[in-house]
This record gives C-alpha cells, sequence and structure tokens, in this order.
C-alpha cells in the first residue's frame, strides 16, 4: 500500500495543479507534495519494515530498501525547502518578466512530475524501470531549465537532453548485455537487481565488464562525470537557482545511484579489481578538470557547478576504493553535499536577484556590499563554502577525511594527486568569495545606486534551515545515523 499512497499523492498534485489559477496554490500543492512524500519517508523509516519485500502495487518491478530510502529523503527534503524557496523567488521571476504567467502551470507540473519520477526511480528494483524513469527525469527538468525566456535557456536545455540522452543509449544496450548474463547464468533471465545481486557471483567477468561500461556511460553523463559533464556548468548557470538547486542536490544523486548499483553487482565477481580502477580514474580526472575550471571562474553559479562536478569525482573515487568504510563514508558525501549544495544556490538565487542586471549569464559577477544589502545569502556562500571545501565542523569534512584515508591504503600517488586536486578546487572557491564579498562601494554620487531587494522570508529561511542541518551533521553522529549507513553498506554486500 506505501507505493499506492505515493503514487495517489503524485497524481493528485498533478490534478490540482492543473485545476489551480494562481502561484501560490500552486506552490503550495508542490510544498504538500514534498511534505506527504517526506512524510511517507519518515514513516517507512520509523515503522522498522524495511527493506519492503512485497507491495500490493508494483510487487514484480518495486522494491524499497534503505538505500532507495535514504535517497529519496534526501529528495524530498530538498524538493521541500526548494518549494518554499520558490514561492518568492518565483514571484520576482514574473514581476521581472522572466518568467511568463502563461509557463506558470508547466513549470509548476514539471517541478511536482520531477519529484514523483526520482522518488520511483529510487524505489525501482527493475533496472529497466529504473532507466526509463532516468530518462524521463532528464526531459522534464529540461523544461524547468529552458523555462525562462531566454534563448540561452534554451540551448543549455537541448544539449543537456541531447548528451544525457545519447549517453543513456548506451546504457540501454549495457542492460541488454545485462539481461544476457542473466539468462545464460539462470532461468529465466531478469533485471530485478535483488534477484541479480543473489545470482552475480556466478556472471562471466569479461561480459560483466562490458556492461558495466555502458552501463557507466549513461549513468556518468546524468552526474556530470567527465568526458560527459559538459552539460552540467551551463544548465545550473541558466536554470532558475531554484531548480539549480535540484539539479546539483537532487538530480546527480540519480546518476550516482545508477553506478552504485551496479558496482554492487560488478563487486560480487571477479571484474571487480578492474572496474574499481575504472572509477578511480574517472574520478580522479573528473576532480581534475573541474579544480582547473575553477581557477579562472569569475562568475558564482558557475563556480558552484563546477564544485558540483568535483564532488562527484571524489564520490566515485570513494567506490573505487570499495571497502565497508569508504563505501560508508561515500554514501555520507553523497548527502553532505546535496544539502550544502542547495543551500549554496538557494544563497546565489538572492545575489542573483540583488545584482540582477549586471549578473546576466554571460556577465562577470560584479557584486559589492553584499554584507549590506543581503546578508543571509552572504553568509549563505561562506559557510557554505567553507563546508563544501571541507572545513572541520562541517560534514564534508567527515566525508573527504575518511575517504582520503582509506585511499592511502590503496594507492599513495592517487592520494597524493587528489589532495593537490581538492586543494586547487578550495583555493579558487577562496579567492572567489574573499575577492568578491570584499568589495565595498565608495563614497560618491553613486554610492546608492542599487537598492535593496526585498528577500522574502521564505527564501531565507531555507537558506538557513540548510546551514544548521550540515552544521549538526558535521558534530553530532548518532548511533541510529551510522546503524542506517552500515545497513545500507550491508545490502549492497561490500
Amino acid at each position: 500500500m506505501i507505493l499506492a499512497a505515493f503514487i495517489v499523492t503524485a497524481l493528485a498534485a498533478l490534478g490540482l495543479i492543473a485545476v489551480s489559477r494562481t502561484h501560490r496554490q500552486m506552490n503550495s500543492i508542490c510544498i504538500g507534495e514534498a511534505a506527504v512524500f517526506l512524510g511517507l519517508e519518515i514513516w517507512l523509516l520509523l515503522s522498522g519494515q524495511i527493506p519492503v519485500l512485497s507491495l500490493v502495487l508494483g510487487n514484480q518491478y518495486f522494491f524499497i530498501d534503505h538505500l532507495g530510502l535514504y535517497e529519496a529523503l534526501i529528495a524530498s527534503i530538498i524538493f521541500l525547502l526548494a518549494a518554499i524557496y520558490a514561492r518568492g523567488y518565483v514571484d520576482n521571476l514574473l514581476e521581472s518578466r522572466e518568467l511568463g504567467r502563461g509557463s506558470l502551470k508547466l513549470f509548476y507540473v514539471a517541478w511536482a512530475f520531477l519529484l514523483a519520477l526520482i522518488v520511483f526511480a529510487f524505489f525501482s528494483d527493475n533496472l529497466a524501470l529504473f532507466w526509463i524513469f532516468t530518462e524521463l527525469t532528464t526531459v522534464v527538468s529540461a523544461i524547468l531549465i529552458a523555462i525562462l525566456y531566454a534563448r540561452d535557456n534554451i540551448d543549455a536545455a537541448i544539449k543537456y537532453i541531447f548528451i544525457a540522452s545519447v549517453s543513456m543509449l548506451f546504457s540501454f544496450v549495457g542492460l541488454i548485455f545485462l539481461f544476457q548474463i542473466s539468462r545464460s547464468t539462470f532461468d529465466p533471465g531478469t533485471l530485478n537487481w535483488t534477484v541479480l545481486m543473489q545470482q552475480a557471483p556466478a556472471f562471466p567477468a569479461g561480459m560483466m565488464l562490458a556492461a558495466f561500461a555502458l552501463l557507466f556511460i549513461g549513468f556518468a553523463a546524468k552526474s556530470g562525470i567527465f568526458p560527459f559533464h559538459t552539460w552540467l556548468p551551463e544548465a545550473h548557470v541558466r536554470a532558475p537557482s531554484a531548480v539549480s538547486a535540484l539539479l546539483s542536490g537532487v538530480l546527480l544523486n540519480v546518476g550516482i545511484y545508477g553506478i552504485i548499483r551496479i558496482f554492487a553487482l560488478v563487486h560480487r565477481t571477479t571484474a571487480v579489481s578492474t572496474v574499481s580502477i575504472l572509477l578511480l580514474v574517472f574520478g580522479l580526472l573528473t576532480v581534475g578538470i573541474a579544480a582547473i575550471s575553477m581557477l579562472p571562474q569569475k562568475k558564482l553559479k558557475k563556480l558552484i557547478a563546477f564544485s558540483s562536478i568535483e564532488n562527484m569525482g571524489l564520490i566515485l573515487v570513494g567506490l573505487a576504493i570499495a571497502t565497508p568504510v569508504a563505501i560508508f563514508w561515500t554514501l555520507f558525501h553523497v548527502m553532505a553535499h546535496s544539502f550544502t549544495k542547495a543551500g549554496l544556490f538557494f544563497s546565489a538565487g538572492i545575489l542573483h536577484r540583488q545584482y540582477h542586471s549586471p549578473l546576466s549569464a554571460d556577465a562577470v559577477d560584479d557584486m559589492h556590499d553584499v554584507f549590506r544589502f543581503q546578508p543571509v545569502a552572504a553568509w549563505g556562500i561562506i559557510l557554505g563554502g567553507l563546508a563544501i571545501i571541507g572545513m572541520p565542523l562541517f560534514p564534508v569534512f567527515l566525508s573527504k577525511l575518511f575517504i582520503l584515508t582509506q585511499l592511502f591504503t590503496v594507492s599513495l600517488p592517487a592520494l597524493v594527486l587528489l589532495l593537490v586536486l581538492l586543494f586547487i578546487a578550495a583555493a579558487s572557491f577562496g579567492y572567489y568569495v574573499i575577492s568578491t564579498f570584499t568589495q565595498v562601494s565608495q563614497p560618491g554620487p553613486d554610492a546608492h545606486d542599487i537598492v535593496a531587494y526585498k528577500t522574502p522570508a521564505g527564501m531565507q529561511w531555507p537558506i538557513i534551515i540548510l546551514i544548521v542541518m550540515i552544521f549538526i551533521l558535521g558534530t553530532v553522529f548518532t548511533s541510529g545515523e551510522t546503524g542506517f549507513l552500515n545497513t545500507i553498506v550491508a545490502e549492497l554486500m561490500f
């Protein structure tokens, strides 16, 4: 029945948005959908019924385990905060005529539909069904990117669709390979992950290596892994900031989730050593290209976008190590990155509203007096920046520390290289923030040209909530949290 509750909630949200007439009504429905999803997930978490082995609806194709629930919880929390943030943010888009009222209903239908697709993707046992949901998220999220009245937004959305969808065709071929492997090992064949995990030790290494390579291409493109990352900076910069938070904090996790699931299968075969090297190489290359690209950046949203690519590479490195400790902290890093990056994009959105004219998509950021005009957003960028580069008292510090410690046991040269790249990325972020946020207007006739944007409380509170959350995650570690992540590691059989 629990899956039916998610479906009914999603359909009700879409139906109510279709008959709604005002922005506030549509926004409230999206807030309600995310809140109900989150409530259902918390009930599942507290009920002790995970994994859900038998679903009344979709029993053959859906499965809710701790990993799927973990990802769904992260997604619902960010969607809830983003919907609250979007009320004031979209009001301003309407006032500035960047978003037409005729496109408002499409915007919120796509928003509500995207949350449902992502949650159902995380709850999919059948990998072909997961592939379908993942492809649909590409199309729906592209609508959210292209929704503004700007040709560049449409170009960014088309680029995103082209790279992600073409890459996902390789994953489709990989699924065919995987099905053939299962059919040659036991009859009948299947693409249900739970069954594949039981039979995986008998799978031939060569075929599994080929299947993983093909599947990796599609899921890597979805999560912004080098060399399929080129869509990500443009999409994040062009999209409304509320949408950028969803892209970075939630949508990238869909691709990483797919890689984790497939790598768990490979880990039970003799192909694991080769695949681990592949993951480590692509992880280091991804961190490297992101770090180098961050050096010359003079646009805040693009800097944050490349930081997302950097963190996706670090997650691949953690997976490549493949020890239980490394997997534990990789999973923790997924959560830490999602919450931190959502807060950064929320803050960047407020600054974009404040300095809208000089902050066009192609212009160099020209911000000054940020603490006078937008203190909450300024502190959101500073604290979020400290968090994402891995400073103590924040959760990314813990995950980076333990992933690096585990990497030391595998390869000292790889550790040294990764440390250098992480330092470059951190220095780039720090230099940008210091050089930009210390700019103060000089007294004179033009000193008061910019009028402070009256930031709605609904745009400020999500930032404050996320800062508090990441501070707690970085300083308080409960036995329940440890047990939950250890259970995921055990279910993945690492």
